[in-house]
């Protein structure tokens, strides 16, 4: 009894280590490949995996996107500068069975394989190209990049995400030439630039000389013009006044020149403030007749 209870216990523990070894989960981010004896059996997808203990092997193949950095590499550009330069690479493997299966049965660790690739691609582009070509062309040269790793790898199983051309530095004395053109080009626009503004600013103030110039001769004009009224309008007055004193000496004093010039003389002595003594017992109009030399009675016709 004592033996057949310890069998069971040990067909139960080694029960236990048999599912523990033959239970396997494969993650979202991953797909597995399934091998029996070392041969390719069946794909898993992502989920709870049944293995048989000590026969199959279960691989599994991350299908995210990765980012390879290609290395800063000196290149000799078509002009024979020293170029440094320096790529990424961003891939992944796609999720179907055959890409999967091709990436880990058609290329040895595909991760170094791609990056030795891009580094030996950005040596045949930019080695065709000069240095100032280089750093212009940035877009052109990723594009490549892009197209060739494409080619090469599509039996990998992978999808070449982008490629980004990170950095391309000139020698150090080619650098501090090219700093010192880049300061004169900015040093000659921003002397450009004052120039004109300056120029600007003196057009402007010239306009506005102008504006207050024409400003100045409009009121000239104007006030000329109304002194001018102003001088036709007094004369206007002076010939009306005339014209009256004219006709008044027509009506009243016809054929007595001699009495309206004494009339004037008191005029003019009243308007420069003469004193006169009007006495007590005689009116203001006899006055004035003594002082004409009439006696205050209308002229005999």
């Amino acid at each position: 009894m004592t033996g057949l209870i310890i069998a069971l216990v040990v067909i139960f523990i080694i029960s236990v280590v048999l599912l523990a070894f033959s239970i396997r989960t494969v993650r979202p981010t991953t797909r597995g490949l399934i091998e029996r004896f070392g041969k390719y059996n069946r794909f898993a997808n992502p989920g709870i995996v049944f293995l048989i203990p000590f026969i199959e092997h279960l691989i599994q193949i991350n299908i995210t996107e990765t980012m390879m950095n290609a290395g800063l590499q000196e290149i000799i550009t078509s002009d024979s500068l020293n170029a440094q330069v320096d790529a990424q690479v961003y891939f992944k493997v796609r999720s179907d069975e055959e890409s999967v299966r091709a990436s880990e049965y058609n290329v040895f660790d595909y991760e170094v394989q791609i990056v030795a690739l891009a580094r030996t691609t950005l040596r045949n582009i930019i080695g065709t190209m000069t240095l100032k070509e280089a750093n212009s062309e940035r877009g052109k040269i990723n594009n490549s990049l892009y197209t060739n790793l494409a080619s090469e790898t599509k039996n990998w199983g992978l999808e070449i995400v982008r490629t980004e051309l990170k950095e391309i530095n000139p020698p150090p004395d080619v650098q501090e030439t090219m700093n010192k053109v880049v300061k004169a080009s900015n040093e000659k626009i921003a002397a450009i630039d004052f120039a004109t503004a300056r120029e600007t600013q003196a057009d402007g103030e010239r306009r506005a000389a102008i504006k207050v110039a024409e400003g100045q001769k409009q009121s000239a004009i104007l006030q000329a013009e109304g002194l001018k009224q102003a001088k036709i309008t007094v004369a206007e007055g002076e010939a009306q006044a005339i014209k009256l004193v004219n006709e008044a000496a027509d009506q009243y004093f016809k054929g007595n020149a001699q009495l309206l010039r004494k009339l004037q003389a008191v005029e003019q002595a009243l308007t420069s403030n003469t004193k006169i003594v009007v006495p007590t017992d005689s009116s203001l109009v006899n006055v004035i007749g003594g002082l004409a030399g009439i006696d205050g009675h209308p002229p005999t016709k």
